[in-house]
C-alpha cells in the first residue's frame, strides 16, 4: 500500500521521538545523525513534540567551534501509556511514563477454560483500572492502550483473525474491550511486540537483523528486518511456532502435526517431561507455570529428569532457530517470553549448542544467541509503544482535519 506524506510525516515524528526517549537528553544535530533525516525536518518535528508537551527543552552544549547546541529530552509526565499482554494463562497490564519507565503493573491470572473473549476483555478491564489507580494518573494523560493477543490479529479493524491455542476465530477484541476500556485501543501480536521492545530497548538496539523468538504457551518468532519491523503482506510474518519440525509429529492445536511448537512450547515441554518420566514430581499436569518453575529449580539442582528435559526441549528448539539463522542472516537472536526467562541461561547454553550443530557455519559466525535483557515485561513494553505509534498518528489526523479523533481507533499506526 503506498503511503501518503502524512503516514511518512507520522513516521518520521515517531522516528524523532524514539530517538529522543533512547538518548535523552540530545541535540537537533544528534537527532539528525541517527534518523538520516534533514537538520530542517528534525527542527520542524521537535518543533511539532514540543508542542504536544512530549518533549522539553533542557539546556545546551557546547559545539566544537559554534554556537551552543540546545538538548531537548522527552517529557516523561507529559503523558502516560499502557501497554497488555494478553497471554494464555495470563493477563499482565503495565502503565508507563513517556520514557517508557513503569509506574504501575497489575496481573490476572487466566486459569484453563476461561479463555472466552468476554472473560478475557473482564481480565483486561479489571487491570487496566487498577495501574490507572495505582498510578493515580488522570484518564486524560492516558495516551492510549496497546494490546497484546496471541495468534493472528488485524490491527486495521481490532479483530483476533485466529488464536489456535483458545480456537478463536474472527473475535472483535477491540470492539469488545471498548465497551469497558474508555482509552484509544491499538492492538497486535506478542511477536511484534517484543520484537519492538528489543529494538527500542533491548538486545536488537542499533542492530540491522535481529530475531526475537518468544517462548511462553505459545511460540514464535519476531523479525527485525533492514532496522525495522518486519510484518509481512497480511501482518503474519513471524508464525515459526506453526512450521514443521518433525513430519507426522505431535498435533498441533493449528490442526497441523509436528509444529515447533507442540516441542518447545509450555505444553511440549510438559510433554518432554511426560514422556521421560510420567511420574516425575517435576510434572503439574494442569499448571504450566508451576511445572516451568519446577524444571527451573531441578535444574538448578542438578536433578538428572530436570537437566535432561532442558537438553532435550534445547535440541528441538536449536534445530529450529538454526533455521531462522539461516533463513534471515542475523546478527542476533533473542530468547524472550516467560518460559526464555524461568529456563534462562542453561536452557541458553544448550540451545547455543544445539543451534551450532544445525545452522551453516557462515551466518552462524555472524549471530549472537543471547536471553532478552529487559527486566520488565517486553510484551506490555512493546504494546505500550503501539500506543504511542497510534497517539502521534492521531495528532497527525487531527493536525490534518482540524477535529478530534474518537475514542477508539481503527487506524493502525505505522511502522
Amino acid at each position: 500500500m503506498k503511503r501518503t506524506s502524512r503516514d511518512i510525516r507520522t513516521a518520521n515524528r515517531y522516528e524523532v521521538l524514539r530517538q529522543i526517549i533512547a538518548s535523552s537528553p540530545t541535540s537537533r544535530q544528534e537527532l539528525a545523525a541517527s534518523t538520516g533525516l534533514s537538520l530542517a525536518t528534525v527542527a520542524t518535528l521537535v518543533g511539532e513534540l514540543l508542542d504536544l508537551r512530549m518533549i522539553t527543552e533542557v539546556g545546551f552544549e557546547d559545539s566544537a567551534g559554534g554556537r551552543p547546541r540546545g538538548l531537548v529530552a522527552v517529557n516523561a509526565s507529559g503523558g502516560a501509556l499502557i501497554g497488555v499482554d494478553i497471554a494464555e494463562t495470563y493477563v499482565r497490564v503495565e502503565l508507563f511514563d513517556l520514557a517508557l519507565n513503569v509506574l504501575a503493573r497489575a496481573d490476572e491470572d487466566m486459569r484453563p477454560g476461561e479463555s472466552r473473549p468476554e472473560q478475557v476483555v473482564g481480565h483486561v478491564a479489571a487491570a487496566v483500572g487498577s495501574v490507572v489507580a495505582q498510578a493515580g494518573v488522570e484518564g486524560a494523560r492516558v495516551l492510549g492502550v496497546g494490546v497484546s493477543v496471541p495468534g493472528q490479529v488485524d490491527r486495521d479493524t481490532g479483530v483476533s483473525e485466529y488464536a489456535p491455542n483458545w480456537d478463536w476465530h474472527d473475535v472483535p477484541l477491540l470492539d469488545l474491550l471498548a465497551e469497558h476500556v474508555a482509552y484509544p485501543l491499538y492492538m497486535d501480536n506478542p511477536l511484534r511486540a517484543s520484537a519492538v521492545a528489543e529494538l527500542w530497548f533491548g538486545a536488537a538496539r542499533g542492530r540491522g537483523d535481529a530475531v526475537v523468538v518468544n517462548l511462553g504457551t505459545g511460540v514464535g518468532a519476531g523479525l527485525v528486518l533492514g532496522g525495522g519491523l518486519h510484518r509481512g503482506v497480511s501482518n503474519s510474518a513471524g508464525e515459526w511456532g506453526h512450521t514443521t519440525l518433525v513430519l507426522d509429529g505431535r498435533l498441533c492445536h493449528c490442526g497441523n502435526h509436528g509444529c515447533v511448537e507442540t516441542y518447545v512450547g509450555a505444553p511440549g515441554i510438559m510433554v518432554n517431561l511426560r514422556e521421560l518420566a510420567a511420574d516425575s514430581p517435576l510434572l503439574h499436569p494442569e499448571d504450566q507455570t508451576a511445572t516451568i518453575d519446577a524444571l527451573a529449580r531441578g535444574v538448578a539442582a542438578h536433578d538428572p529428569v530436570a537437566l535432561k528435559v532442558v537438553r532435550d526441549t534445547a535440541r528441538y528448539l536449536g534445530a529450529g532457530i538454526a533455521d531462522l539463522v539461516n533463513l534471515f542472516n542475523p546478527e542476533v537472536v533473542v530468547l524472550s517470553s516467560w518460559v526464555a526467562a524461568t529456563l534462562g541461561e542453561p536452557l541458553l547454553h544448550e540451545v547455543r549448542e544445539a543451534v551450532a550443530r544445525h545452522a551453516l557455519r557462515r551466518p552462524l559466525a555472524a549471530t549472537r544467541i543471547v536471553l532478552s535483557p529487559i527486566p520488565t515485561d517486553p510484551v506490555c513494553l512493546g504494546a505500550a509503544t503501539f500506543a504511542l505509534e497510534g497517539a502521534l498518528q492521531s495528532v497527525g489526523q487531527r493536525t490534518a482535519a482540524k477535529r478530534t479523533t474518537p475514542a477508539r481507533s481503527r487506524t493502525a499506526p505505522p511502522s
